[in-house]
């Protein structure tokens, strides 16, 4: 799993009927702060996670192990939504802050 940030919403009208309402989320890999770092990945969201929130997501055939997405076309997943990330002892992301 990967720790990323939402960073947008991606809409799509038309798309294959097996993705039919699934929500897709761009989410962008972040270090143990909650600050973007990486690349950007469209991703399924399984959890209801919004703008701005720090997530877990899942890729490759891990991506389709939820209920929402088991046996769809889906390379990544929202599987969690972070509350804290804590580092040798230090909290260095808090959801509430």
């Amino acid at each position: 799993m990967q720790l990323a940030k939402v960073v947008g919403t991606v809409v799509a009208t038309r798309k294959e009927d097996v993705l039919e309402g699934i929500k897709f989320l761009l989410v962008k890999n972040c270090d143990f702060d909650g600050t973007p770092t990486g690349p950007t990945v469209v991703a399924a969201d399984a959890m209801g996670a919004g703008v701005g929130e720090v997530v877990l997501y899942a890729s490759g055939s891990s991506a389709r192990q939820t209920r929402l997405t088991r046996d769809r076309p889906v390379d990544a997943t929202i599987m969690a939504i972070v509350d804290l990330v804590e580092v040798s002892g230090e909290h260095r992301y808090r959801k509430d802050s």
